[in-house]
């Protein structure tokens, strides 16, 4: 799988509205959204959430079709969903879920995740490349510890119950205290920023 680059992401979009029979949003995330926030890792598809007005869902079968041909013309793999919270056990309330537009072609509506929603599902998976992607993408675009922190606490509040959650409490915890002086300088406090995360999700402070 060759790497994803901003031409080929351009070069699709164009591709896509081409063949759209009706209007389309289509919400990038995962390490594309990353390269365009300013990640330098390869990564090899493009991931993201599709949204079709109630009256288009009629064209469906004409949209799946335009996005398999627009990924054999410009030779990427895509991923995608109706619900972006399908990919992670960890969700973002809708009403917290904020997006940016990136562009417009034709009948097609390029978004990206606010990165600090972005940040979620990053460190609900927590492989190695999303913390690399973290560190990155959170010092380019300067989002706030506390509104991150606040926000990963409303989700972990929010997320139906599983075994993932305690993980992603760890997770979060781990990446304050191990990541948040690079992404936010040498002053930042660890211990502040958990006790925000710990308050917004309504758990006890840890000892």
């Amino acid at each position: 799988m060759r790497a994803l680059t901003r031409a080929d992401l351009s070069r699709f979009a164009t591709a896509l509205a081409r063949r759209l029979p009706c209007p389309v949003q289509l919400t990038l995330t995962g390490g594309c959204e990353a390269l365009l926030l300013g990640a330098k890792r390869p990564t090899g598809d493009i991931d993201f959430e599709l949204g079709v007005p109630a009256r288009s869902r009629r064209f469906w079968a004409d949209i799946e079709a335009a996005i398999a041909a627009a990924s054999a013309e410009i030779g990427i793999v895509v991923q995608y969903s109706t619900d972006i919270d399908r990919w992670s056990p960890v969700t973002v309330p809708a009403r917290q879920r904020r997006r940016r537009l990136h562009r417009r072609v034709g009948r097609l509506s390029v978004q990206m995740l606010d990165p600090v929603c972005w940040a979620v599902y990053k460190l609900s998976r927590y492989l190695d490349s999303d913390v690399e992607d973290l560190r990155v993408v959170l010092r380019r675009q300067r989002v706030s510890s506390a509104a991150l922190a606040r926000l990963c606490g409303v989700c972990l509040r929010s997320s139906p119950r599983s075994t993932h959650l305690f993980l992603f409490r760890r997770q979060v915890e781990h990446f304050f205290r191990t990541h948040g002086p690079t992404v936010w300088g040498r002053g930042f406090d660890a211990g502040r920023a958990i006790a925000s995360f710990h308050r917004a999700a309504r758990i006890g402070l840890r000892k």
